[in-house]
């Protein structure tokens, strides 16, 4: 196990670190989705996506949207919230599906989840909502990073920030 802290800062709670990224708005709930599914298409083996976004933000929705674009049964993806971790089984990958929601501040969340021996996996993606309590980790992993802002029946601005030396776009 690490150790590293993860109990994360105030500053560290409210945003995902700021690194630029592209801005999308999506209008529907079926905007969302397809926003997750398109990137699913650029996924590989051993990337990290960190889902950053309030209650009702569309974390899971978006989860959804990738697990569709991976050839996977949407209607078998829900929310980790009590179980925090989910092993969903595609075709070509294994993708963990983390909620950090239940992860009290005073807690290492990367610990209570197992974190560093689910990236040490071969063949998997790991989707962690919730990630502002991770804090300020840092990764080896290929890391990207989604904030989803809005809720209800507002439009969704979801900022995709890909790792700095990717030039792949959403």
């Amino acid at each position: 196990m690490s150790n590293r802290s993860t109990t994360p800062s105030a500053e560290a709670a409210a945003t995902p670190p700021n690194q630029g990224g592209e801005l999308f708005e999506a209008r529907t709930t079926d905007e969302t989705f397809e926003l997750g599914r398109k990137l699913s298409k650029n996924l590989q083996p051993g990337d990290l996506v960190l889902l950053y976004g309030g209650l009702g933000a569309g974390k899971t929705l978006f989860t959804k949207g990738v697990m569709a674009g991976l050839g996977y049964d949407v209607d078998e993806v829900t929310s980790p919230s009590f179980s925090l971790v989910n092993l969903y089984k595609t075709k070509d990958l294994d993708v963990y599906h983390i909620d950090l929601w239940r992860i009290d501040g005073g807690q290492n969340a990367s610990e209570a989840v197992g974190l560093d021996e689910i990236l040490e996996e071969a063949n998997t993606v790991v989707l962690i909502e919730w990630a502002d309590r991770l804090g300020t980790l840092a990764f080896p992993n290929r890391t990207i990073r989604i904030k989803l802002e809005g809720d209800g029946d507002d439009p969704r601005k979801i900022t995709v920030s890909m790792p700095e030396d990717s030039r792949e776009k959403i």
